[in-house]
């Protein structure tokens, strides 16, 4: 059964925003469409983003299904919202050419829809069997296999240390390794029943959560890419606009934190959380995938 996808902190994430009618506002990952719906409620308008085209499909649909007479008509709101494919490190070039730019506020969800981690053809899911992929974007050239199978030991390891944050990394490292060299992963299930067998444990949390976690990262540049795009955003909000991040990896999160207190520091930006803003017990409850989630936010001086 497929999952339908909730945005996550809602409530905290428009709040944060400061959505004003008419006024101008990009979602840089769009996804299944929820943030960008809620903005376009308030009366914004929206440039949406997505490297992935199966979200973008996905959130057209709904956006249409909503707002779809007036985007047809462009009468009560011209540009009430489009919907671009791309990479939020490109941030102002895909503004620049949607003459979209300078904006009120810029939102950053860095997780996933429920229909990317449910769907097995992405390889994003340790409940069902797969190919390999992890990627994003399908034009992407890496798949988590190629990583998995030919990245050097040492390697290997610092990525399921530093970025999985593992914490038996090396046992997990070598394990992998020996598997590989009998025989190249191809599947999910290759990787998460030769985790399971090593740690011997079935809980809540799957043992290989951390290593999917890290190669999907990897394969797809997360961190370079967030730490690309933030420094755009600020340059693309006017005096007064807002910057919202929502973060599902502590790594994530500490970029997004050292940014904005370097930002504050040079007096470019107000912090608008001084501590990270989390789900409430009961949008954990209904949407138990919000769990690790952290929202941040600064305001441009």
């Amino acid at each position: 059964m497929i999952v339908k996808h909730l945005p996550v902190m809602l409530t905290e994430v428009v709040s944060l925003l400061g959505i004003k009618p008419g006024k101008k506002y990009i979602d840089s990952t769009v996804g299944g469409g929820g943030h960008t719906e809620a903005i376009l409620k308030k009366g914004g308008e929206v440039l949406g983003i997505d490297q992935d085209p199966t979200s973008l499909a996905e959130a057209r649909k709904r956006l249409l299904a909503r707002f779809g007479e007036v985007a047809e008509t462009r009468q009560a709101c011209p540009d009430v919202f489009r919907l671009v494919r791309g990479n939020f490190a490109n941030l102002q070039k895909i503004a620049s050419e949607e003459d979209y730019c300078p904006v009120n506020g810029i939102l950053f969800d860095l997780g996933f829809a429920s229909f990317q981690m449910d769907n097995p053809e992405r390889g994003l899911s340790l409940s069902k069997d797969g190919p390999l992929d992890m990627r994003l974007d399908p034009d992407l050239g890496v798949t988590a296999a190629d990583i998995l199978n030919v990245l050097p030991e040492g390697q290997l390891y610092k990525l399921i240390k530093e970025v999985g944050e593992a914490d038996n990394a090396w046992s997990l490292t070598r394990a992998i390794v020996a598997r590989r060299r009998l025989e190249p992963f191809t599947h999910t299930r290759d990787l998460a029943s030769l985790i399971e067998r090593l740690t011997g444990y079935r809980g809540k949390i799957h043992p290989a959560t951390k290593v999917f976690m890290a190669l999907r990262i990897v394969v797809n540049s997360e961190f370079e890419n967030l730490q690309m795009a933030l420094p755009q955003a600020l340059d693309l909000v006017k005096s007064g606009g807002r910057i919202v991040v929502v973060s599902f990896h502590s790594g994530e999160d500490r970029i997004v934190k050292d940014t904005f207190r370097e930002w504050e520091n040079f007096g470019k930006v107000k912090i608008l959380t001084n501590k990270p803003v989390v789900p409430s017990t009961l949008e954990i409850l209904n949407n138990p995938r919000s769990r690790s989630a952290k929202l941040r936010a600064v305001v441009k001086i």
